[in-house]
């Protein structure tokens, strides 16, 4: 039987009812003052996260009655299929089978084939990064897309676990002003280059990799082309063009990784390099966790799947249109970029599976950037600005700054090492000041009896005092991480990834495809011999001017 779409039940009719009613004008305060168990009735525990969803804009009702349109979409069965390896993308005919590369040997489809290559790869990596043998101390990852943001994203998020000897570069525009500033300073003789591309075709890959070999042949001198072997090495299915490039060291993947979730893959090489084999096995067995929970926890106990239902809550409902991510740890920087990916080629789609137009929002958009630095940029608007944007904090309870060392310490004297005991808390306190300052607000009579020393002296205390005035009443989720080991930072990126899921199972879109991406491709490569030939003809005004003026 056919799922239906969210909005085809009689949940949804249930919800729409209980939001015009109540759920538009919910507040926090009054929830808080009301229920002194409410933190620990919104708190949810899965593998390696702690989630704190008590400052949402829900009630037991409404969470009940999302839980219900769960139930009715069918999101249990959706789920298992995907699991099963049915292919559930369904424009493309292919399975979504990224939980199988991190489930162990036997435990899910195409076990051996899986393995056999991570064994492969793992054996690669410890070899490279026997650095006094193999001579290379820096590592260069030509990729874009999937092939560089969840590798650029995780292994700063694993410094504390990374090899010291071996330095980590990430190269994905094809603008050279990202390849020369990685490449200047280089030694080819101490270099590895990996080019990462599925198909070994990708545009902007392949320009930068020629960079690349350009670079490396001009520098190692004589015997250059023959050392590519040991220099180079590629993660896709193309291994007769990567051989052609004179690349004889490549893993490959299979049709059913989609990008923005292979980095369990080859494609998470660099990853690997970075943090070596059994810290890259804790990655996986983190993700894998977190999948048993998506894929074991009742509904009332699934995070993942309670936190997409908020998304559609705060999607369709509140109307809430883009989502910021802040997290207090400056090894996930790279968070949001890679989310923005994840979230938004997932489930920035206008039309359901039957291709049929949606009346309702999608994917909201996602952005952020890490605490506190974003304290001191955009959290302006998120207090007193017009929209109201959710926001998820992430916080880790023990900071780790060089767990690669034997003793794991951090290598600094016992001073510097109290001040960043101070600093950590420092940390933390913002995050659960932030947190709070959004929901609580100030009001107008509070702000009055103030003093703002920077006020001007022209303007009366009410005027000031509305200036400084914060609604508050604006949600947030707090989810908790005790150390960013490989296995949290696993968990935490499969929780993202199922998350994403179900809120595309309920809107009943294919999460899975990517076709927004293709036009603007193909007509790239309509428009790149006119830049030898600044024929202009055909094309819209824009566009000719444009090239004209681009080439003049």
């Amino acid at each position: 039987m056919q799922a239906p779409r969210c909005d085809q039940t009689a949940a949804w009719t249930a919800l729409t009812a209980q939001f015009t009613q109540s759920g538009r004008s919910f507040d926090l305060r009054p929830a808080f003052a009301n229920d002194a168990q409410r933190a620990e009735a919104f708190s949810l525990n899965a593998p390696e996260v702690f989630a704190d969803l008590s400052k949402n804009h829900w009630d037991t009702e409404t969470r009940g009655l999302l839980l219900a349109l769960a139930r009715e979409c069918r999101i249990e069965a959706r789920r298992d299929a995907m699991l099963a390896g049915e292919p559930i993308n369904h424009t493309e005919g292919r399975a979504v089978l990224h939980t199988a590369l991190r489930a162990p040997r036997g435990a899910a489809p195409f076990s051996d084939d899986v393995h056999d290559v991570l064994d492969r790869l793992l054996a690669y990596v410890e070899q490279v990064r026997d650095t006094a043998t193999s001579g290379i101390r820096h590592v260069v990852n030509i990729g874009i897309g999937g092939s560089d943001l969840g590798p650029q994203m995780v292994v700063p998020a694993l410094d504390a676990f990374a090899h010291r000897g071996l330095k980590l570069h990430f190269v994905s525009n094809v603008d050279g002003h990202d390849i020369v500033p990685v490449l200047r300073g280089l030694d080819p003789r101490e270099t590895l280059v990996i080019v990462a591309s599925k198909t070994f075709t990708t545009q902007e890959t392949m320009a930068n990799a020629e960079v690349a070999r350009a670079w490396f042949l001009a520098g190692y001198g004589e015997g250059g082309e023959a050392a590519i072997a040991k220099h180079f090495a590629a993660t896709t299915t193309n291994v007769a063009a990567a051989a052609k490039f004179g690349i004889t060291t490549t893993f490959g993947f299979w049709d059913w990784v989609g990008g923005r979730y292979s980095l369990w893959s080859a494609i998470g090489l660099p990853i690997a390099l970075a943090i070596g084999a059994e810290h890259f096995r804790a990655l996986l067995a983190g993700a894998h966790a977190m999948d048993r929970h998506f894929a074991e926890a009742p509904l009332e106990q699934n995070l993942p799947i309670q936190l997409g239902l908020l998304d559609v809550w705060y999607r369709n409902f509140h109307g809430y249109t883009s989502r910021s991510v802040a997290p207090y740890h400056q090894g996930l920087r790279r968070l949001p970029a890679y989310l923005q990916q994840l979230e938004m080629e997932s489930n920035g789609k206008c039309v359901d599976l039957d291709g049929q137009p949606l009346p309702f929002g999608t994917s909201p958009v996602v952005w952020g950037e890490a605490g506190t630095n974003g304290q001191h940029a955009y959290f302006q608007m998120l207090h007193q600005g017009t929209d109201v944007i959710p926001v998820e904090f992430i916080a880790v309870k023990t900071p780790c700054y060089d767990a690669a060392r034997a003793d794991g310490g951090s290598g600094l004297p016992d001073g510097v090492r109290a001040g960043l005991a101070d600093q950590h808390h420092k940390l933390l306190a913002n995050c659960l000041a932030q947190s709070q300052a959004l929901m609580l607000g100030k009001a107008t009579d509070e702000a009055i009896g103030e003093t703002a020393p920077t006020a001007s002296k022209s303007l009366d205390a009410l005027t000031v005092a509305r200036h400084r005035t914060f609604p508050g009443n604006r949600p947030s989720t707090t989810l908790v991480i005790d150390r960013l080991t490989p296995a949290a930072v696993g968990a935490l990126i499969a929780l993202y990834e199922h998350r994403v899921f179900t809120s595309g199972a309920l809107w009943r879109i294919n999460s899975f495809d990517q076709w927004g991406v293709e036009l603007g491709k193909a007509l790239c490569s309509q428009l790149l011999p006119r830049f030898a030939t600044g024929d202009t003809a055909g094309l819209d005004g824009s566009t000719a001017a444009l090239l004209k003026r681009l080439l003049g």
